[in-house]
């Protein structure tokens, strides 16, 4: 049965529409999905399921949690072949990785046009730096001061994303491998 993450936008972030793990894994289930975990208090969770229409898959979440929260939590699916490529791309060289304050990765519904992909690199300051790559949106800090936030990309792009650090990556990457995962 393949396996798949959900990476949820507005859950658990700043107080707000706080839900508790048992109870995310337990709206999976009433959607009929196996094998479902949690990984960190932050809206990732890895499911099997028998469909492959992502998104068809990411609407049925969308809609049982807004109607079971009460408030829209968008909802980005990846398989774990597709989550295994992105804790390995490396966007950025390992020097600039290495000097850097974080990167993180914004999960999108879609790729973006080429005109959109030219306005993501428009955030590029002397301290954000930008990389797309497929359906995902690659934002390396170098320190403190960014003027840059989820609010701003979404705003200025129209379109919902949710971003995770990537050491969260690495570390779901790390405790879901594909081999696991796919079996």
């Amino acid at each position: 049965m393949p396996v798949y993450i959900a990476f949820l936008r507005a859950i658990n972030v700043g107080g707000h529409h706080t839900v508790k793990m048992e109870d995310l894994r337990a709206h999976f289930e009433a959607l009929g999905f196996a094998r479902v975990e949690t990984f960190i208090a932050s809206g990732n969770v890895i499911f099997a399921s028998n469909a492959r229409d992502t998104a068809a898959m990411a609407t049925r979440i969308q809609v049982h949690l807004h109607k079971a929260l009460g408030h829209e939590v968008t909802t980005f699916i990846r398989t774990d072949a597709e989550f295994a490529a992105i804790a390995r791309y490396r966007p950025f060289a390992s020097a600039l990785l290495a000097s850097a304050k974080a990167l993180n990765v914004a999960f999108l519904a879609n790729p973006l046009p080429a005109a959109t992909r030219k306005t993501v690199m428009q955030f590029t300051t002397d301290i954000d730096q930008f990389h797309v790559h497929g359906r995902e949106v690659y934002w390396l800090c170098r320190k403190s001061g960014s003027k840059f936030s989820n609010a701003r990309f979404e705003k200025t792009l129209g379109i919902q994303a949710t971003f995770r650090g990537f050491n969260t990556i690495q570390r779901l990457a790390d405790k879901f491998p594909p081999s696991r995962q796919s079996g």
